[in-house]
């Protein structure tokens, strides 16, 4: 799920300046974590703290995106999920915009089969965007995820995305001339899979989001939790990548490993 990270911070200073090509500066001094890393941290925090009993996983996925939407309230939210965060009584909203995906990977991380990462990826997600194509973004996110940190081959998981999701029949370079801002996930997750499927490494997998212009660090967040389970962060991007990073999120991450990932 750092991959999630990395695709936000390097596409956040191009979501309204459409590119439109590969050749990009990775990071600048105006790169930051926005609404797509911080709620990936709040789902790291929801599942570290349920403890594997997910059965309060729901409440704790409400819990900790209102305590870190709270603790870092110009992120970059949609005005619904603003309102969300500072209610009382948080309901779903029957949402279908790509938040979901854009926060779901660290599922993949947590999961013990195909059949859990999918039920994960739903508690996370239906608390918001409960939205038939909202869950639909969510799950083809955390599954072609928890696909890629199994060791499926690329070509394995073109054939369950286009099969169970979304159709693949398109090209980066047939659509990016014409692409434009979209927030929904039927309109973005298929577009930063493709970036993933057509990438010969992680960067490559990046640089491939956000050439395609749009929502670009949704896209590449999104390209990124996939293309980091695949290949790997590569260390200078991790550790370039840290440095935007304060002193909460980099322990959120590092107990979510040492949970998780290092056992």
């Amino acid at each position: 799920m750092l991959g999630a990270v990395v695709g936000d911070i390097v596409g956040s200073v191009y979501e309204f300046n459409e590119i439109k090509t590969k050749e990009f500066p990775l990071f600048s001094e105006h790169c930051c974590p926005t609404d797509d890393s911080i709620m990936t941290f709040a789902v790291m925090s929801a599942l570290v703290e349920c403890n594997k009993d997910y059965r309060k996983l729901a409440a704790e996925t409400i819990k900790q995106m209102q305590r870190w939407g709270m603790r870092y309230p110009k992120a970059g939210y949609g005005s619904m999920f603003s309102d969300w965060l500072r209610t009382n009584d948080p309901q779903p909203y029957n949402s279908f915009g790509n938040g979901s995906a854009m926060r779901v990977s660290p599922v993949a991380y947590v999961a013990k089969s195909i059949e859990e990462v999918k039920e994960l990826s739903r508690i996370v997600t239906s608390v918001t965007h409960n939205h038939p194509e909202g869950i639909k973004g969510a799950e083809a996110t955390a599954v072609a995820t928890y696909m890629a940190l199994h060791g499926s081959k690329k070509e394995e998981i073109f054939t369950v995305i286009d099969n169970e999701y979304y159709p693949m029949n398109f090209t980066l370079d047939e659509i990016r001339a014409d692409y434009e801002f979209n927030e929904t996930c039927q309109e973005t997750v298929p577009q930063a899979l493709k970036a993933f499927f057509e990438a010969t490494d992680f960067e490559d997998a990046i640089r491939n989001a956000v050439s395609i212009g749009g929502d670009s660090d949704t896209i590449a967040a999104i390209t990124g939790a996939v293309a980091g389970a695949y290949y790997g962060v590569p260390y200078r991007i991790e550790q370039q990548a840290l440095k935007y990073m304060d002193g909460l999120q980099k322990k959120a991450y590092r107990l979510f490993c040492s949970s998780f990932m290092f056992k």
